[in-house]
């Protein structure tokens, strides 16, 4: 089981911590093993919309496989406001040299380079704490009009609901974007990922909709890609039409479900052949009957 930590700061903003507290409850519901602990130096910890959260005082045992992540705190972006104190710094250095992941949105990378952990490192914050974290640690290389960044299991979020599509990465990374993609779903949020990254998966990239036909097509193509699936049998999987599968389908990806299966399979093939396999056999594993088809579409990609 992996463990999420928040690390509460007074003034937290709900909305940092409930919007990836959510993404990981609802990952723990739809199977994935996840627990969560809130804690923070004193508790009850008073928020920046006004409501009291309770939080543990003491830290739970921590494993490399856990994620320890700080949400943000109000701020006037000129400073830091409020701050984690030195042990808990202490607990975010300690974790990450023993190989675990930390994370913050909005100012709460404020407290990840406090603790050294952004020294060296791409980061991002919230738009207007950007300049303040900057200034205040210019070891740290600052990236602005992003969600999100990560360096060596150091994630940054741009704020608010950027944890959101923070959390859905790290869905992504440790389950598959199919995953994401489910949680997403049940979130009824729009499955984003980070602009800067060309390895976008097509499974988040045609998931932006709330077209419930859709989504379960979709999730049999996800699981199905490199076996043929006739249009016929995909319909009658989720219980429409064809013509009514193709119409929703094509309104709410800007693709035919063919179009998308192949996009899937090319994205697999792209993937086997970036780690040294031949194209025909990258062919094979996707669910190309020919060689020639995989190379005709990556021709068109490049």
């Amino acid at each position: 089981m992996s463990r999420v930590v928040f690390l509460l700061v007074p003034g937290v903003h709900l909305l940092d911590l409930a919007g990836p507290a959510q993404v990981f409850s609802t990952a723990a519901d739809q199977g994935h093993r996840y627990s969560l602990s809130y804690v923070a130096e004193r508790s009850p910890v008073a928020t920046a919309q006004g409501l009291p959260v309770a939080a543990d005082t003491a830290w739970p045992h921590l494993s490399p496989e856990d994620l320890v992540l700080v949400p943000g705190w109000r701020t006037d972006g000129r400073s830091g406001g409020p701050e984690a104190g030195d042990p808990a710094l202490r607990v975010l250095r300690e974790h990450h040299a023993r190989g675990g992941t930390v994370a913050s949105v909005c100012a709460g990378a404020l407290a990840l380079a406090r603790a050294g952990l952004l020294d060296g490192r791409t980061c991002t914050t919230h738009h207007d704490v950007q300049e303040a974290l900057a200034r205040s640690h210019p070891k740290a290389q600052v990236v602005r009009d992003v969600l999100f960044t990560t360096d060596d299991r150091v994630i940054t979020s741009a704020g608010i609901a950027s944890g959101i599509d923070l959390a859905l990465h790290l869905v992504a990374t440790r389950h598959g974007p199919a995953a994401a993609a489910r949680v997403a779903r049940q979130m009824v949020v729009y499955a984003r990922r980070n602009g800067d990254q060309p390895q976008d998966s097509a499974m988040l990239r045609h998931r932006s909709h709330l077209d419930d036909v859709v989504h379960r097509a979709q999730d049999v193509l996800d699981a199905r890609f490199d076996r043929p699936l006739r249009l016929a049998a995909l319909a009658a999987a989720v219980g429409v039409s064809e013509r009514t599968l193709s119409r929703h389908f094509t309104r709410a990806t800007g693709l035919t479900p063919l179009r998308y299966q192949q996009a899937l399979r090319l994205e697999h093939a792209e993937h086997l052949i970036g780690h040294g396999a031949t194209v025909e056999a990258a062919a094979r594993s996707a669910g190309f009957e020919d060689p020639r088809m995989l190379r005709r579409l990556r021709g068109r990609a490049s």
